[in-house]
């Protein structure tokens, strides 16, 4: 069991999951190393955790490795007790295959990839000294199921559930003090699908907006909530950590119907966008 906690990195931290998590971790006695593009809203967490812990705010896009390298130097420096970091920064990109450019798959797959396979192995050298860490990487319920146009976001999170699972397991076979739990949360009441990319062959801008909307209306699992049960999964050492009921019922579809998981699964989806 990873205890909580002594202090925790976070990216992604100004809005969403990461937010929540820094908050619920401050209120759990964890100093924080705080990440994100939008300095304002780190400012504001920061503001709102208040004065009972050590909180340090960098300006980090995760989709630049030497950013995170110098946010892990800084993070450990500040906090040298440091023993949870969570890669949660992502982003989202809407558009069937065929209408997106190469360009943006690539710049969704250094954010939601390569952001957190750089993470990673900035702090785990580190992690490595202390008696006990873990490392939280999240995946998506799309690192589960692969739904039609979200060919480059699932691929991403496909990709984060591989290299996850296959670290873990080599963390283990070396009985490193390290742990690491991999995040599937389904939907979750964040602004990722209002602050997505459109593909660059999308030209229906309604179609855009009848996506959020679905989104906004699917999405029942406050942030709160999800950071609630990340935290309770790092305590419990939990290897694969899903959120909310959408995302256990649809894992559990997939094992049951691997192949052919989709016919059922839209439709069970439209009655969950109409709120039915």
């Amino acid at each position: 069991m990873t205890a909580i906690c002594g202090a925790a990195a976070i990216t992604g931290a100004a809005s969403g999951i990461g937010r929540a998590l820094a908050i619920e971790l401050a209120r759990r006695g964890c100093d924080l190393a705080l990440a994100d593009r939008d300095e304002a809203g780190l400012k504001t967490v920061a503001a709102e955790i208040g004065r009972g812990r050590k909180v340090s705010v960098h300006r980090v896009d995760v989709g630049e490795p030497a950013d995170i390298a110098q946010f892990a130097a800084e993070a450990i420096s500040a906090h040298p007790e440091l023993g949870i970091v969570v890669n949660n920064a992502g982003v989202a990109l809407m558009g069937l295959f065929e209408e997106i450019d190469q360009t943006q798959m690539d710049w969704l797959f250094d954010i939601n990839f390569w952001g957190v396979v750089h993470g990673t192995r900035a702090f785990l050298p580190h992690l490595k000294t202390r008696s006990e860490a873990h490392i939280v990487n999240l995946s998506s319920i799309f690192g589960i199921i692969a739904p039609p146009g979200q060919s480059a976001y699932a691929a991403a999170k496909f990709a984060v559930r591989g290299f996850s699972e296959s670290v873990r397991h080599e963390l283990s076979v070396a009985g490193s003090p390290v742990r690491l739990s991999v995040v599937h949360p389904g939907g979750v009441a964040t602004a990722i699908a209002r602050n997505s990319r459109t593909g660059v062959g999308v030209t229906d801008n309604a179609r855009r907006a009848q996506s959020i909307e679905r989104f906004e209306n699917a999405a029942r699992t406050t942030p709160k909530d999800a950071a609630l049960r990340i935290i309770k999964g790092i305590e419990s050492n939990a290897p694969r950590i899903l959120i909310g009921n959408d995302a256990r019922f649809m894992d559990l579809l997939q094992r049951f119907r691997p192949g052919t998981y989709w016919a059922p699964l839209q439709r069970k989806l439209e009655r969950m966008a109409k709120g039915t």
